[in-house]
């Protein structure tokens, strides 16, 4: 495990950050990143062709229990923040029809700006590093 991985979490404080992060995707108030420098994240919504919909319905059913860890973001000017990474399975449609299960690596950004937060959703694709559940 990465040594700035953090891990030092309770199942309540878990309950409580995933409770915020998905208010915000129930709200409307995220994003999934989908920039060039994201391409994963659109090779996957494409190959299991994953609708808004679909998207959101996968975020929202996201648990405790899939939490492996945070990590301080360590892009230049956004060092405060912190991300935090789940990994739940989910059953998915490939682009030949085939259903499997995926693991998919999530990392969000919970952002509190003026009195409403609001989430970037900086990861969104299939599981690509070994990961380590905490619960």
């Amino acid at each position: 495990m990465n040594q700035h991985y953090n891990q030092n979490y309770s199942r309540e404080q878990i309950a409580e950050i995933l409770a915020m992060i998905q208010d915000c995707v129930r709200e409307g108030r995220f994003i999934i990143s989908k920039n060039e420098n994201r391409q994963e994240n659109i090779d996957f919504i494409n190959e299991y062709n994953l609708s808004s919909r679909r998207q959101k319905e996968i975020l929202l059913k996201i648990e405790a229990e899939d939490f492996c860890h945070s990590l301080q973001n360590t892009k230049l000017g956004f060092e405060q923040e912190m991300l935090y990474v789940f990994c739940p399975q989910v059953m998915l449609f490939n682009f030949d029809g085939i259903e499997e299960l995926v693991d998919i690596y999530t990392k969000f950004n919970l952002i509190d700006s003026d009195s409403r937060k609001r989430v970037v959703v900086l990861s969104f694709h299939k599981r690509n590093k070994l990961i380590d559940y905490l619960l």
